[in-house]
């Protein structure tokens, strides 16, 4: 029996854009991490370029503008690499609301993917877990075109 659809409880609420990434770093936009219990974020290597690598890590901030940036701790992804055969893989890291500096009033989380050496085949998605308010599709990032329900 259907009770509630995914969409209700999880949400698109950050993207790096699936491309041929040439070497810098990429970010989503920041995220209030108050409108969700958990977030989870999905790096995704496609076929990396020579001696290609891939670090990710989560960064948060005292507000949506990014103000005083910092890592959230022990949240960097082991570096994916071409030498190491990890083109086509994935790595998550998970964030709870207390992973934050929530003493200095860190609020805002977002992904940085870094890409290294040569243009990969690489994205990313965050994905917000039970929101605190109404169902999670109402906060879907903006390049969410269609959620289809069977």
């Amino acid at each position: 029996m259907k009770t509630l659809n995914p969409s209700q409880v999880a949400g698109v609420v950050g993207v790096i854009d699936p491309d041929a990434n040439a070497a810098a770093t990429y970010t989503t936009g920041w995220i209030a991490i108050g409108d969700w219990r958990s977030l989870m974020a999905i790096v995704m290597a496609g076929s990396l370029g020579t001696s290609a690598t891939i670090d990710a890590k989560l960064e948060q901030a005292q507000d949506a503008t990014g103000t005083g940036v910092k890592d959230v701790p022990n949240s960097a992804i082991t570096q994916l690499t071409q030498a190491g055969t990890d083109s086509d893989k994935q790595a998550i890291i998970e964030c709870w609301g207390e992973d934050l500096d929530l003493v200095e009033g860190f609020t805002h989380v977002r992904l940085s993917m870094t890409v290294a050496a040569a243009t990969s085949d690489c994205g990313a998605i965050v994905l917000g877990f039970d929101p605190r308010y109404g169902p999670a599709s109402e906060r879907d990032a903006a390049t969410v075109a269609e959620i289809v329900t069977v």
